[in-house]
């Protein structure tokens, strides 16, 4: 698969990467040599950029996916591959983590450990995750510092920040010190923000052209709306990865065949018109985005989700009937189709 330059940081990706979340613990909470093997096939098939963060706990995955043998799962032959499984180790691998510490002690720390974890000695990106409006980039400016100091030391090659924000987005590019933008965009607008309210997909693309044009790398979230558009795969898809600006469409994958999918429609093999099998697919509660706030709740007319004793959703599936509804009340995008 080709590769691009992402801004002006020197690093080059595919046009396609794999989200390592899906396989962790707050969504499909595969066993670490399972979510391995998915991290490794997707390497085999030439997609060369793997996003994580501190608070997925997916860095096992990845370091054992450095060490595990070539991974031919029985739906698909070497032959049918070809080429695919002459990939050179992992450690080529591009990686982007990120974290939510809030100060500079706590930054320090989360790149420290990233570092350990992946027995590597620099991190291709560390970001800032999940800003939101600008005084939390304030309130986290020392956070903000240690990336900077990072960089400086060459333990990061470049650093910036993940939003789902379009004011976040926008802040992006009024950073003299900023690398990379991690936006949240899909050709429904869902579980995009702006402020305290909605924001639209016209404004996070037109924050994500500024940034662009200033020179950053831009790799985008969330083209399924967390699964819940993946049943329109196709135009899905072709929103996120031809947006001005994009360098790269990161997708969560969670077995072989969304590996597939994925690297077959950026080389051009997916028919215009497939559309992949959901109908197995069920909703889920990211436990670690959902804050609780009970508009899910609100929302589900089949009155198939409460609020637990932790605070978090949960959903009942004798009652659900995946309308998705749920998922396009969620101001947090917490709602996941998988």
């Amino acid at each position: 698969m080709e590769t691009r330059a992402l801004g002006n940081t020197g690093i080059r990706v595919t046009p396609v990467g794999m989200g390592v979340l899906t396989v962790g613990r707050t969504q499909l909470a595969l066993p670490v040599e399972d979510g391995a093997r998915i991290v490794r096939y997707a390497a085999e098939r030439s997609i060369n950029f793997f996003d994580t963060a501190e608070y997925y706990e997916t860095y096992p995955y990845i370091a054992r996916a450095a060490e595990c043998r070539p991974y031919n799962p029985p739906s698909r032959t070497q032959a049918s591959v070809g080429a695919a499984f002459s990939r050179p180790p992992l450690d080529d691998a591009v990686i982007s983590s990120k974290s939510l510490a809030p100060d500079h002690a706590g930054m320090t720390r989360a790149i420290e450990d990233c570092r350990a974890a992946l027995s590597r000695d620099v991190i291709d990106i560390f970001l800032l995750h999940e800003i939101r409006q600008a005084p939390d980039f304030e309130n986290r400016a020392g956070a903000w510092q240690a990336l900077v100091d990072a960089k400086a030391k060459g333990m990061v090659r470049a650093i910036g920040l993940s939003t789902h924000h379009v004011d976040g987005a926008r802040l992006a590019a009024a950073l003299p010190d900023l690398d990379v933008l991690f936006p949240l965009i899909n050709h429904r607008g869902l579980g995009i923000r702006d402020g305290d309210a909605p924001g639209s997909k016209e404004a996070m693309a037109a924050a994500i052209r500024a940034a662009s044009g200033a020179g950053i790398g831009v790799f985008a979230m969330k083209a399924f709306g967390g699964g819940n558009l993946a049943a329109d795969y196709m135009t899905a898809l072709g929103y996120v990865s031809t947006l001005s600006g994009v360098t790269s469409t990161m997708i969560g994958m969670g077995c072989e065949k969304d590996v597939d999918d994925a690297v077959d429609y950026f080389e051009g093999r997916l028919a215009p018109d497939y559309r992949p099998d959901v109908s197995l697919k069920k909703m889920r509660v990211d436990r670690g985005d959902c804050e609780g706030c009970g508009a899910c709740v609100q929302r589900c007319t089949s009155e198939a989700i409460r609020i637990d004793a932790e605070g978090i959703a949960v959903i009942d599936h004798e009652k659900c009937i995946t309308c998705g509804y749920c998922a396009y009340a969620c101001p947090v995008r917490a709602l996941i189709l998988y």
